[in-house]
């Protein structure tokens, strides 16, 4: 099976470049890094990434929420949100754009690895699904 590529859209650099050395090690491949709404939803048109590993706070005009419902309608890529923010109101937000799931920072890495493997199952198994209808 070939490795799974996630977009990492992050605007803290350190954070980023932290996240995309996880999944590497995780055995993932991380095609390309996003600070920006407007960055990420551009990338994830370029890269075809298999998911989109999300900070909901981004620089820019457009926050990791609406990325993620641009990104969602124009490509159909799963979305899971990693992000400090776990507020009521973020999280009514954020399942609007129905994620793949949903971490909370500061994350365990067998976390990350579990709840993308689980987020990559469901979104192939909806496809195969798609496929036989």
């Amino acid at each position: 099976m070939k490795k799974a590529k996630i977009l990492v859209v992050e605007d803290q650099n350190i954070v980023a470049l932290n996240i995309r050395n996880k999944l590497k090690n995780l055995g993932y491949t991380v095609p390309a890094t996003a600070s920006t709404g407007e960055e990420a939803i551009r990338k994830a048109e370029l890269t075809g990434a298999d998911l989109v590993l999300m900070d909901i706070m981004l620089k820019g005009d457009i926050d990791g929420i609406e990325a993620a419902k641009e990104i969602k309608a124009r490509f159909g890529t799963p979305i899971l949100y990693l992000t400090a923010y776990t507020d009521d109101e973020t999280l009514e937000r954020a399942k609007m754009t129905e994620p793949a799931g949903y971490i909370s920072k500061p994350f365990k890495e067998e976390d990350l690895h579990s709840n993308i493997e689980m987020a990559l199952h469901k979104y192939r198994a909806e496809r195969e699904e798609d496929e036989i209808e």
